[in-house]
């Protein structure tokens, strides 16, 4: 089956906001329907639980990995407390897939320990760690993909000293609501499925409109980075900009402000190749439910 073929529609992830609607909803009828409400969903909750016990018990451990590496699955598997892998290993692959973004930052990420009340820790490796992006780099791209395969985790953080580790508890039955969703928090990050970035070939830079910011995307060879469309040096658009081939091992992967003149380093996480304390804006760009998205912050005080 092909990617596309049967997959559930995306709104799922605002499915637990939805039924949270609902049985706001059904307090207007006073607290004993919003009672027998919530009733109703441990019920449900629990009769499909059940369910899934069952089917996961006939499975063989491949197909289960097959199945839980949909995250729809996943997230049902992990309320259930019935997801074949433990927190550690899900957060390792969690790494594993944003470390094409981090490489692109000439960085990467280790991951030290998960701690018994469910904190991450990791240390951010190479030019990340000093790198004006590292706070997107790890807000945006590494914590969304840990929470969204450990939705334990109470916190990420960046140490220098390994911690004791352990696996925190299962996620009971009663938290699907709080985590089958898609609210970002407000400084952090929501992804935008951008399809269209499939559009773009090698060599070209587009525009695009998203979450109330103007980017540009740049594909060089298979590789796709994603910027905000401001010039730091001048503070101009850098609309009508194209790659251009550069000196030493930069290659033909330069951007020159169509204003200023300043130049980029689009692999290099859009450093400033004429004054170093210039650095673009980026933005981790990732397959998501096999579509390309983009992660775009979420302003302060929003939601």
């Amino acid at each position: 089956m092909a990617p596309d073929e049967g997959r559930i529609d995306p709104d799922w992830r605002s499915a637990g906001e939805r039924i949270e609607t609902l049985l706001d909803a059904s307090s207007a009828g006073g607290t004993l329907a919003r009672e027998r409400a919530d009733q109703l969903v441990r019920e449900v909750v629990d009769l499909y639980g059940a369910g899934l016990q069952r089917m996961v018990a006939l499975l063989d451990p491949r197909t289960l990995d097959e199945l839980a590496a949909d995250e729809l699955i996943a997230s049902l598997l992990l309320v259930h407390g019935l997801h074949p892998h433990d927190v550690a290993t899900r957060v390792r692959a969690a790494l594993d897939s944003v470390r094409p973004y981090l490489g692109s930052h000439g960085g990467d990420v280790d991951l030290l320990a998960v701690t018994a009340d469910g904190v991450v820790r990791l240390r951010l490796t190479g030019s990340c760690k000093t790198c004006p992006s590292s706070s997107v780099t790890l807000e945006l791209a590494v914590k969304d993909a840990v929470l969204a395969a450990a939705p334990e985790t109470t916190d990420i953080v960046v140490d220098t000293e390994p911690a004791p580790s352990s696996t925190p508890d299962l996620i009971p039955a009663d938290s699907l609501l709080a985590k089958v969703h898609s609210t970002p928090s407000p400084g952090h990050g929501t992804w935008i499925p951008v399809p269209e970035l499939d559009d773009l070939l090698p060599g070209e830079v587009g525009g695009y409109a998203l979450g109330g910011l103007t980017m540009l995307v740049c594909r060089i060879d298979d590789d796709l980075f994603a910027y905000r469309d401001r010039c730091p040096a001048c503070m101009n658009s850098l609309a009508g900009v194209v790659l251009q081939r550069g000196a030493g091992s930069v290659g033909n992967a330069v951007l020159r402000c169509p204003t200023c003149g300043a130049h980029y380093d689009v692999r290099g996480a859009g450093r400033g190749l004429d004054h170093p304390a210039d650095h673009l804006d980026p933005f981790p760009v990732l397959v998501r439910d096999g579509t390309l998205a983009v992660a775009v912050p979420v302003p302060e005080g929003a939601g």
